[in-house]
């Protein structure tokens, strides 16, 4: 039986400057940091590599990690600069946060750039704007403004986001 969701990874080239920005500016707290060297043939069993070579550092948020890796073995490819959510494989990483305008002006103050100049109501049922990390993944803020109230509408699969007000399936 799935349980749920564990973590999500993110391969980096500067992992102090990625764990900095998500534990400073988002509130992770590192709880492990790991690092192999080439050789390591259960490493490489696992991540499906052969001679890798990496230090990754896990982080904790509320009931969710974030794996951060950078690869020393094998080189690892740049992605692509004109990338967008719009193209195939993991798109973003989602925040839940309490009070949207304020996280958006925090993280704009602290140089973080967003793809709107403020958070976007959809139809009163949730608050969300899109920016980007340091690295240009995709990082999304959402605020459920009925989560303060109690409201059985407060997430995605509660909210009634279709014009005939059945909720998501």
């Amino acid at each position: 039986m799935i349980i749920g969701i564990h973590h999500a990874a993110i391969s980096t080239p500067d992992l102090e400057r990625l764990r900095a920005f998500y534990c400073d500016l988002f509130g992770l707290e590192e709880v492990m940091r790991y690092s192999w060297q080439q050789g390591d043939q259960l490493c490489d069993r696992v991540v499906g590599l052969t001679d890798s070579e990496a230090t990754f550092v896990y982080l904790r948020g509320g009931n969710a990690h974030l794996e951060l890796f950078q690869y020393v073995h094998p080189v690892p490819r740049k992605r692509n600069p004109d990338w967008q959510v719009a193209d195939h494989g993991i798109t973003h990483i989602c925040f839940e946060v309490d009070d949207i305008h304020a996280e958006f002006d925090r993280l704009v103050a602290a140089g973080m750039n967003f793809q709107v100049d403020a958070p976007i109501d959809a139809r009163g049922m949730l608050h969300v704007a899109y920016g980007s990390d340091p690295d240009g993944n995709i990082v999304e803020l959402v605020e459920f403004p009925d989560r303060a109230q109690g409201s059985g509408s407060a997430s995605l699969t509660g909210a009634p986001l279709l014009s005939d007000g059945k909720p998501l399936r």
